[in-house]
């Protein structure tokens, strides 16, 4: 037990969460640099163009400029175990976003000083403040011309409904800024650009009264630091470590992620606050990680990360207890023991076979067909984590074969593309199979990895549905009625779940009206 408390104590999980060109992935990169994980920044970038090179899939990225899958990287820093993870920024992408935020105990959330507050960043903070996560924020891009610092928390307060805890203050901006002061440590932080530092230069000072502000920022800079200090410290409410684990306030950072600047200051704030470990709800009680019995939970699946070995890998964040290598646990869902005889630890797409890993993290099981998403491994105990949801789809359309020879790999693919929750598959009562995603780019991810990792030609039609809802009533007289007068509208789900499938939103709301016994959900646990 004392080694289990020793390892949950340096444990902490996080993801990070932006809209697409905010500057994730070169803050991540840093993170990672400073973290030793990396010894050079761009690193990340390079093993990625290698994996172009095996992975067909993986051009989509390199094609589009963007991420499309979630990165899981552990790395130690100062004496605790980080476990990363990385997730795409695109909303094509989000559902595996939100799905990877269920895994975290904790975010960081990135925005451009340009651009502000934006609708994907809206969106990810939603499913954090669900969980009552808490929120560290940098605003990057500082050594660009931007909007000024004051809007910027304005507009996380006003759009976002956070209240924010400035803990640093930028002293200019663009090609002016000179870096940043901490409001915590009164500690000035000087800018250099261009990547000449490894670490940005810092200063002690007593006070921002301090007459060295002057000499080292100009006369101009230091009055209006001072200037700004006064206001921000009247506006704000001081750091409240209780607040930031329950949610309630974000502590908010500037800086460059390009430059390395701001980074060590957010690593070395996560590591001294940021929440470790944290119980999770199941169906029959509120596991914690300090419980001496393993358990925990599939968050994602990966086919083909190597083509060549058609291997799946399923992603699973452990709970409680501690993960041994080959040992026997229980597959929930099907009531079966499995042994995992070759468990992963992740840095980046890199894989190294572990023997054992405790709570907050993260691993990889090879995986034959067993796991889905959203299931739990237990020592014996049967009950399954909640909290891991499918969400409702906007954008469907036929599947057809190109090529009736490749039938069965095309089936076979569409069912593991979407086992991965790349999209989710719906079968008509007719039998034709229609796929259903959050958005359009997801088609073309499909259509390519069909191609290229099973073989199967394929090409997508368009269909009039607009919104998909899981259906379900205790009156089961109504449900079975309500399925065969709408038989071509209603669908069912890879768990044979009932599926209607909306022409108009204006169809959808009559027929929540005129069916009360009916409930209609958008989400799917």
């Amino acid at each position: 037990m004392s080694r289990l408390l020793t390892e949950l104590e340096r444990r902490r999980t996080f993801g990070i969460i932006s809209h697409p060109d905010a500057g994730k992935t070169t803050l991540t990169e840093k993170l990672l640099l400073f973290g030793g994980a990396i010894q050079v920044a761009g690193a990340v970038k390079a093993k990625k163009a290698s994996r172009h090179a095996t992975s067909d899939f993986m051009e989509i990225e390199r094609q589009r400029g963007i991420s499309v899958a979630t990165s899981v990287m552990g790395f130690e820093y100062n004496g605790i175990k980080i476990n990363l993870l990385d997730t795409p920024g695109h909303q094509d992408f989000c559902e595996d976003t939100y799905r990877t935020l269920t895994a975290v105990d904790s975010a960081l959330m990135v925005i451009d000083s340009s651009k502000g507050v934006e609708s994907q960043t809206y969106k990810l903070l939603e499913v954090c403040r669900m969980r009552h996560s808490p929120i560290m924020t940098f605003i990057n891009k500082m050594d660009r011309d931007g909007k000024p610092p004051i809007e910027l928390l304005d507009e996380i307060e006003d759009r976002l409904n956070m209240v924010v805890c400035p803990m640093s203050w930028p002293i200019g901006s663009g090609k002016l800024f000179k870096g940043v002061y901490s409001l915590v440590e009164n500690r000035l932080v000087l800018f250099k650009a261009h990547g000449k530092q490894d670490g940005p230069d810092s200063v002690i000072i007593e006070s921002i009264d301090d007459p060295r502000l002057d000499e080292l920022v100009g006369t101009v800079d230091a009055k209006q630091l001072r200037d700004d200090v006064m206001l921000v410290t009247g506006v704000y409410p001081p750091f409240d470590l209780m607040r930031y684990l329950s949610g309630e306030i974000t502590p908010v950072f500037f800086g460059s992620a390009l430059n390395n600047f701001g980074v060590r200051e957010i690593l070395d704030f996560f590591v001294a606050h940021a929440p470790g470990p944290k119980l999770r709800e199941s169906t029959t009680r509120d596991v914690r990680p300090i419980e001496e019995k393993f358990s925990g939970f599939v968050f994602k699946i990966h086919a083909n990360i190597d083509p060549k070995h058609r291997d799946r890998i399923a992603f699973l964040r452990i709970v409680s207890g501690v993960f041994e290598r080959s040992k026997r646990f229980l597959h929930v869902p099907s009531g079966r023991l499995i042994k995992c005889n070759n468990p992963t630890a992740f840095m980046a797409q890199d894989k190294s076979i572990i023997d054992e890993a405790f709570p907050g993290d993260i691993i990889g099981l090879h995986d034959t067909g067993t796991f889905k998403i959203g299931d739990t491994l237990t020592e014996g105990e049967v009950f399954s984590f909640k909290g891991i949801p499918s969400f409702s789809p906007e954008m469907f359309r036929y599947c057809v074969n190109l090529n009736p020879l490749k039938t069965k790999q095309l089936h076979k693919g569409l069912e593991q593309l979407c086992e991965e929750g790349v999209a989710q598959l719906f079968t008509m009562l007719d039998g034709r199979k229609i796929v259903g995603t959050v958005g359009a780019l997801q088609f073309e991810v499909i259509q390519y990895r069909l191609d290229n990792e099973y073989g199967a030609q394929s090409r997508f039609d368009a269909l009039d549905f607009v919104k998909a809802c899981w259906i379900r009533s205790e009156n089961t007289t109504k449900l079975a009625d309500f399925v065969r007068y709408r038989q071509s509208q209603v669908a069912q789900d890879k768990d044979g779940q009932y599926v209607y499938l909306a022409q108009t939103r204006w169809s959808l709301d009559r027929e929540v009206k005129e069916n009360p016994e009916i409930e209609f959900l958008t989400t799917s646990e």
